[in-house]
């Protein structure tokens, strides 16, 4: 826990995720939704210590991770951020955050020696983290991405398409690894972007399995046998489960299967107790029509910036 002091707010980081989850507990129990990337990834961060294994030291990232709670004046969290992304340019994402407090951040990272290459998050605090940092390093704000969090708080779910919901098997373990990767450059296509592979949510064969043994990846199959559609609805973290990622090979759309399996999903989800969400890609009109049906309503906008020096 390493304290760095501005003049109006106090930066607190720690390479704890319990001492953080201490730390940032009224926040993210105040705002729940705006919380649950943070909370959710903190929270797998917490079991995998208990569990006895780091799978932060095969990212071989040229930092340890970090978690940061922002204080004001009279010591209160009023916003947090963490960076945890396994994958380049190992980006922040963060909570909304004053903007004094981003510039700050900037330049905490900076006088360390940390070069930030990337800031996601809510706006516009985000964007002032990374062209803050642009402007320490002499570098530039070369590429961003607009996000939307979605919540719903009623749900439409339309009629079944023919097959049946299950959860996914260590069985499916390969292809559930192989469709997570399929996702990610697919929705850089759907929004016109050229599709980079090293962008995203970084998964191994390992990290999918502990997801599958989570329970939190559902498969849509066929009559036939034939999988035709994932959706992950993450174990919630203060009462919140978060939707995604949802991916449809080429062959099998237009069936309704998405739209089905994410409204189900949200169903459960809603009629246990759990308030739920999922974010859309702002430039992907599709999925943002779907889910607008299905009844999701936005929260806030948020983006992925790229720094580069």
């Amino acid at each position: 826990m390493t304290p760095d002091t501005d003049a109006a707010f106090t930066l607190e980081f720690f390479e704890s995720p319990q001492a953080f989850l201490d730390a940032a507990d009224h926040l993210l129990a105040a705002e729940p939704v705006l919380g649950s990337v943070i909370a959710s990834v903190t929270s797998r961060a917490v079991r995998e210590v208990a569990d006895g294994s780091d799978s932060w030291a095969e990212v071989a990232a040229p930092f340890q991770r970090w978690w940061l709670a922002v204080r004001d004046g009279e010591g209160e969290v009023v916003s947090a951020a963490m960076r945890t992304a396994p994958f380049k340019p190992y980006p922040t994402f963060a909570l909304p955050m004053p903007e004094e407090a981003a510039r700050a951040l900037a330049v905490a990272l900076h006088e360390r020696g940390e070069l930030l290459g990337g800031a996601n998050g809510a706006l516009p605090g985000s964007e002032v983290l990374a062209r803050a940092t642009a402007e320490l390093v002499g570098g530039e704000v070369v590429a961003d991405k607009a996000t939307r969090l979605w919540e719903a708080t009623s749900v439409e779910v339309p009629p079944a398409p023919e097959g049946r919901l299950r959860q996914a098997t260590e069985d499916d373990a390969a292809l559930v690894l192989a469709w997570f990767t399929a996702f990610h450059e697919e929705a850089d296509e759907q929004a016109g972007r050229v599709p980079d592979p090293t962008s995203g949510e970084h998964n191994t064969i390992d990290s999918v399995l502990v997801r599958i043994r989570e329970g939190v990846e559902w498969l849509w199959e066929l009559p036939d046998g034939t999988i035709a559609h994932l959706s992950g609805s993450g174990l919630p973290s203060y009462g919140v489960s978060r939707i995604g990622p949802v991916y449809t090979p080429k062959e099998h759309r237009g069936r309704g299967i998405a739209s089905y399996v994410v409204g189900e999903l949200t169903r459960r989800g809603l009629e246990a107790g759990t308030r739920m969400c999922l974010f859309t890609d702002q430039a992907n009109p599709t999925s943002n029509k779907i889910y607008a049906g299905l009844g999701y309503e936005p929260v806030i906008d948020m983006a992925e910036h790229v720094v580069r020096a």
